[in-house]
């Protein structure tokens, strides 16, 4: 089992989390000009890169959405930070 840390309620469980998406993965826009293949491509494929990378997953209990910085091969966890916080460090150019 790993242990995942949630930026509100801390450590926890992986049970309690879902995977969403890649982080920085861009929507196709606008939504209505958007082709079947294009939008299935965005949902349903994803580079599952090996080594450090950045996720979108989600608390389910409390449902915060965060960036979870891990290593695919290794399985360790080296932070997690809210959408939010990372928006804000990002537009600043803080982000690591």
């Amino acid at each position: 089992m790993q242990i995942f840390e949630c930026p509100i309620c801390g450590k926890r469980n992986e049970t309690e989390f879902h995977f969403l998406t890649e982080a920085g993965k861009e929507r196709p826009e606008p939504a209505e000009e958007v082709s079947d293949s294009r939008w299935a491509e965005y949902l349903y494929l994803h580079k599952s890169p090996r080594g450090k990378t950045n996720e979108i997953w989600v608390h389910i209990p409390c449902g915060e959405f965060f960036i979870l910085q891990r290593d695919t091969v290794t399985r360790e966890v080296y932070r997690s930070i809210s959408l939010q916080d990372y928006r804000t460090k990002k537009g600043s150019n803080q982000t690591e």
